[in-house]
C-alpha cells in the first residue's frame, strides 16, 4: 500500500529500529517505549490478517515472544495487543502487535 506508514518501513523508505526481523514479520521500537510486531505483508487489522493467513498470523505471534525474551521480559510476563478498528485505538491500518512488558500491568485494559 503506497501510502501505509509500515509498508514504507517494511520497504525501508522510512528508518525504524528493528528489534527482529523473520522472513514475514518485523520488530521495531514504536514511538512509545514498546515494540511492534507487523507482517511484511499488508494486511489492515487482525481479523483480516488471521482470515487470509493463519500461518502468518502465528509467526507474528512467535516473533512477539521473541521480542519479549530479547527485551528480557519474557520471563516476568508480557502483554501482545492487536488494535482492531478505530474504536479500539488503532491508528494505523496494518495488522500490528504491541510488545508490552518491564512494568505491572492492570486487568481489565484500557
Amino acid at each position: 500500500m503506497p501510502d501505509c506508514l509500515f509498508c514504507k518501513i517494511v520497504a525501508g523508505e522510512i528508518p525504524a529500529e528493528l528489534v527482529a526481523e523473520s522472513d514475514g514479520t518485523m520488530a521495531f521500537r514504536d514511538i512509545n517505549p514498546q515494540a511492534l510486531v507487523i507482517p511484511k505483508e499488508h494486511h489492515p487489522d487482525l481479523a483480516t490478517m488471521a482470515a487470509a493467513d493463519g500461518e502468518l498470523l502465528a509467526e507474528v505471534a512467535a516473533q512477539a515472544h521473541r521480542v519479549a525474551e530479547a527485551e528480557g521480559i519474557a520471563s516476568s510476563g508480557y502483554r501482545v495487543v492487536f488494535n482492531t478498528g478505530i474504536e479500539a485505538g488503532q491508528t494505523v491500518f496494518h495488522a500490528h502487535a504491541h510488545v508490552l512488558g518491564g512494568r505491572r500491568m492492570t486487568w481489565p485494559p484500557g
